[in-house]
């Protein structure tokens, strides 16, 4: 299988995964307008599917060192796939509750209160497993990013206040989203050896870990999701036969945001043997910045705000930026 050699590879992949992970909601921005995220959700989980294997027989099937895709599910202790798919059912329910704070509330505010507050807890709890870096200086970039993070649930309370929208629901829908996907990529982790040129025995690889936590989400979604299509957060409920009669765009919207996001979260796990699952993970939800740039710049979900709201966006994309670079460079240390 492929593995990483040095931090500044490592780094790479996880900008990758920042910029994919920050990326996919545009897919569900792109489907027809028509197509609720509850239908939505079927074929981003089966574009996450599709991903999974494609990585389990290139990646992670070839290569020199470590242990091929196939071979690692053999040995793999029961324990450990049980832990990849907890941690695939954790995040499958967290992130149907990010789509609909999304589809209420927009990009702008679910991704960095959402996927922000994942960040600063995911972070917390991946280095006090396995710690790896500067605490200080890695704990400092998470401060940073906590106030940026504050700062723009404060304009998107402006925004909501400006239209004369209550913005509870959204932000409750976050929150709840972020604190749940917190936990998800720790039980992931745990289920990978920490030698991956030598692999222990029981332990799973990257790339047959995160087949088995889609597994999870798989499994996950016909109760989550079939459950939030007869009674759904917002609007009526959805129908299979509605489903199936989907038009081609929305279908293949949804399985390429699925595809985008899979991208980003195996390179994520690949690259968490050299700089650290906490940096790994932190670095990744940077995707908050990310997604923040689309809602308020391509999508202009703020577009009706004032001057003061705009000061206030400036200064969260600035924080995250300082407090990200910070997180780079306690990997380093």
């Amino acid at each position: 299988m492929y593995i990483v050699n040095s931090y500044s590879t490592a780094i790479i992949f996880t900008i990758i995964t920042m910029l994919c992970w920050g990326s996919w909601a545009n897919s569900q921005k792109i489907a027809s307008k028509s197509w609720r995220f509850e239908l939505f959700y079927w074929d981003y989980v089966i574009g996450i599917f599709i991903l999974s294997v494609i990585m389990a027989f290139t990646l992670g099937s070839n290569g020199e060192k470590g242990m091929g895709f196939i071979e690692s599910i053999k040995q793999a202790h029961l324990s450990n796939i049980v832990s990849a798919m907890i941690g695939g059912i954790i995040f499958n329910l967290s992130n149907i509750l990010l789509v609909a704070a999304i589809a209420i509330a927009g990009m702008s505010l679910a991704f960095p209160l959402g996927v922000g507050l994942a960040m600063v807890l995911g972070v917390l709890i991946n280095y006090i497993a396995t710690p790896k870096g500067d605490a200080m200086l890695l704990f400092t970039g998470i401060c940073i990013v906590t106030i940026a993070i504050v700062l723009d649930a404060m304009a998107y309370r402006r925004l909501a206040k400006s239209e004369k929208r209550t913005p509870s629901k959204g932000i409750v829908l976050s929150v709840l989203a972020g604190f749940l996907m917190a936990w998800f990529f720790r039980f992931v982790a745990s289920s990978i050896s920490s030698n991956l040129e030598v692999p222990e025995v029981g332990k799973l690889t990257p790339y047959s870990a995160f087949f088995f936590f889609v597994m999870g989400i798989i499994i996950s979604n016909f109760l989550f999701n079939t459950y939030l299509m007869k009674k759904p957060i917002d609007g009526p409920s959805v129908t299979f036969k509605q489903y199936f009669s989907g038009d081609f765009k929305s279908h293949l919207s949804g399985i390429i945001g699925g595809m985008v996001w899979a991208i980003g979260t195996s390179l994520s796990l690949i690259a968490g043997d050299k700089a650290g699952y906490a940096i790994s993970y932190g670095l990744g939800q940077g995707a908050t910045m990310i997604g923040a740039f689309w809602g308020v710049f391509i999508w202009k979900e703020f577009r009706n705000s004032s001057k003061g709201t705009y000061q206030l966006l400036f200064m969260m994309f600035l924080l995250f930026i300082i407090g990200l670079g910070i997180i780079v460079y306690a990997g380093k240390n």
